[in-house]
């Protein structure tokens, strides 16, 4: 799935963006994706670098491959019949496409727009990926759960009740677990697929916090339609319409001054 493009030019000039400098360390690339649902094409000639140890956000009116794109970084695409993506994408200079699935996505974790806790304790939540990958003995399973836990800020209101439902959490307890949960198996990217979109201000407040403080830990690429959130969260931040890139810059820069009209149209409101 390669295509033969030079990787010297950036995202940003690429896209058409102003350009920026960028960090050396670049964590996943994107180089000329398109993407096809059957005979459907949804994305279009995506280029994009995703800087390690940052926040990316994406942005951009619904159905516009913001979640497509996002769901092509980890293949999970490949759970929707006649699914295909084009072009190339690097996981530290591994083409992600010919990586065992599996070990893919422990590298490559994801968090979904609803919490979606297994029926299990919060305790269970937490080891089942420790489990099935063979990363925690007995021993130390209690360890890196309390880990994780603490990881997602969600420790300390847990501690006391870990073997009880996750169901009996709040909504935004219950997506700090799923961010827990996925933190477990210490992946290297996390995706985001709007995860504060079904929760309140304040709970949002405490996922932003929490992303924030995991960039030590983790890149993580996150979808909103949240302007603010993008605003406050990310570093970089890439314009999604029609299935095309059409921006890629430092998240001031696209919020302050946009080099594309579309984008500003965006931003200021005057559609989506």
């Amino acid at each position: 799935m390669r295509t033969n493009t030079s990787e010297d030019a950036r995202p940003a000039e690429r896209a058409g963006g102003t350009a920026s400098p960028w960090p050396a360390d670049v964590k996943m690339r994107a180089t000329s994706v398109d993407f096809y649902y059957g005979g459907r094409q949804a994305l279009h000639t995506i280029n994009l670098q995703v800087p390690t140890g940052r926040i990316t956000a994406l942005i951009g009116p619904s159905g516009c491959g913001k979640t497509t794109f996002l769901r092509i970084l980890n293949r999970m695409y490949e759970t929707v019949p006649q699914a295909r993506p084009e072009g190339e994408v690097l996981l530290d200079g591994e083409d992600i496409f010919s990586l065992d699935v599996v070990n893919l996505r422990r590298r490559v974790g994801m968090v979904f727009q609803k919490p979606n806790p297994f029926p299990k304790s919060i305790f269970d939540n937490i080891a089942y990926g420790l489990r099935i990958n063979g990363m925690g003995s007995k021993s130390t399973l209690a360890e890196a759960v309390e880990k994780s836990l603490r990881r997602a800020a969600l420790w300390e209101e847990v501690k006391d009740s870990l073997h009880k439902s996750a169901y009996a959490l709040s909504g935004g307890q219950q997506q700090r677990l799923c961010i827990a949960r996925a933190l477990a198996v210490g992946p290297e990217v996390l995706l985001l697929d709007e995860p504060c979109s079904a929760l309140d201000p304040i709970a949002t407040a405490k996922i932003e916090e929490l992303l924030f403080n995991l960039k030590d830990l983790c890149t993580m690429v996150i979808v909103t339609h949240n302007m603010q959130q993008a605003a406050r969260a990310a570093d970089f931040t890439g314009f999604f319409l029609m299935g095309r890139l059409i921006e890629f810059n430092k998240t001031e820069i696209i919020f302050k001054t946009p080099a594309k009209k579309e984008t500003e149209d965006y931003i200021t409101g005057r559609f989506g």
